[in-house]
């Protein structure tokens, strides 16, 4: 699979941009919604599975203006306003350094790229009425299935998160083949 083809994946679920419009209205800088929203429907369609509810929407962006969180809890607010329906989470990674104990980051992009697991580390965003696509430490991973740690988790105690985050997700439940390489 591709990076056109995942880009695809995503246009083609009306669900999906329905959220990324959503988001793309509450005009937050340098926004993207990543993780799950993403991996999940990357994972569903190789295995050629149908989508499930959206368990929760990460929406982040960067704004070192704004670091009251209290932003954050108003975009949520608008967010539901737009759309009820859709678990929004919206955090600005101009402090989540602060939350995560990371150096401060650079900006939205080099947050995601400290998620957890490499295949998580992905995020889209609209750009004018395209899809844009990032993967955080490159494709291979998410389409392969793998489930790596990201460099930020690459010791003993963020490897157990991830076997945590496995188990309470239920990934080998819904996905068997996932190849671990915690």
């Amino acid at each position: 699979m591709s990076a056109y083809d995942m880009v695809n994946v995503i246009e083609s679920d009306p669900g999906a941009v329905r959220v990324l419009r959503a988001a793309a209205g509450l005009g937050l800088p340098d926004w993207w919604i990543g993780a799950g929203f993403v991996r999940n429907r990357i994972w569903d369609a190789i295995g050629d599975l149908p989508a499930l509810p959206e368990r929760d929407v990460d929406v982040v962006y960067f704004d070192p203006d704004r670091l009251d969180p209290g932003e954050d809890v108003r975009a949520e607010a608008r967010a539901a306003e737009i759309l009820p329906d859709v678990p929004w989470e919206i955090r600005n990674q101009a402090r989540m350094h602060l939350h995560n104990g990371d150096e401060p980051y650079a900006s939205t992009l080099d947050a995601i790229s400290r998620w957890p697991e490499t295949a998580t580390c992905v995020a889209v965003t609209l750009r004018g009425d395209s899809v844009r696509l990032v993967c955080g430490h490159g494709p291979a991973d998410l389409v392969g299935m793998v489930v790596r740690p990201s460099p930020a988790f690459r010791n003993e105690a963020g490897r157990a998160t991830i076997r945590r985050r496995v188990e309470a997700k239920g990934w080998l439940d819904r996905w068997p083949g996932l190849r671990l390489e915690i």
